[in-house]
């Protein structure tokens, strides 16, 4: 059975249902190698982006599971997507996803652009209608752009999937996870790439080579 990554999961310490050490043994459960708990944050809550360290070296220093800080930034002004991925990073977050424009909810435009322009942010998640222009710019800046198994999110993963593979951007393939039920297994993750259009070699790369090269990226393996 294939180990699986996932860059993109919520903790109750925004709006997800499970402490980090639930969330974590859940995924260890399914053979999760790495997980990201990227809670929402602005400029109201970033603070609380330090209390996750020490759960998560008591996790890391005792299961077999390797869980890193991370954090979303989600539904700010497009003027501070730069600036607060930094100040997140100050308070510990290793992995920087922004909110990108799903098509489920009503996201400022601009974020997309904004997002892939600032070589802080390491995953623009469901980025709805992304255009061709802003997934070169997030190619050049080797920023991954987010095929989604969430409900809603998810609507526009075909497009997403076209728009990155014909420019050569990176993709990953993340849950959004908020609840028990939202984690996946590998097998699950691809069948959701394949359904967004992906061949299995882009898949597996999404799956397996994508999350690598993002975790070596920060220095996290």
């Amino acid at each position: 059975m294939n180990k699986r990554i996932d860059l993109h999961m919520h903790s109750l310490f925004s709006d997800g249902e499970l402490l980090p050490s639930e969330l974590a043994r859940r995924a260890a459960v399914l053979n999760h190698e790495t997980i990201a708990i990227t809670d929402h944050i602005d400029s109201s809550n970033i603070s609380s982006l330090s209390k996750l360290a020490g759960a998560l070296d008591d996790i890391n220093e005792n299961w077999d599971i390797n869980v890193v800080p991370g954090a979303e930034i989600t539904h700010v002004p497009i003027e501070i997507i730069d600036s607060l991925a930094i100040k997140a990073r100050e308070f510990g977050a290793k992995i920087i996803v922004v909110h990108g424009e799903t098509l489920s909810e009503p996201v400022i435009p601009g974020t997309n652009l904004a997002a892939v322009q600032s070589e802080n942010v390491d995953i623009l998640a469901h980025p709805g209608l992304i255009t061709h222009e802003e997934a070169e710019i997030a190619k050049d800046n080797n920023i991954f752009l987010e095929i989604s198994a969430r409900a809603g999110h998810s609507l526009s993963n075909g497009h997403v999937a076209k728009v990155a593979c014909d420019v050569g951007a990176d993709l990953v393939i993340d849950t959004d996870a908020h609840a028990p039920n939202d984690l996946i297994t590998f097998e699950k993750a691809k069948l959701i790439g394949l359904g967004a259009g992906l061949s299995e070699k882009q898949a597996d790369k999404a799956l397996i080579d994508n999350p690598i090269k993002i975790l070596k990226k920060r220095d996290i393996i």
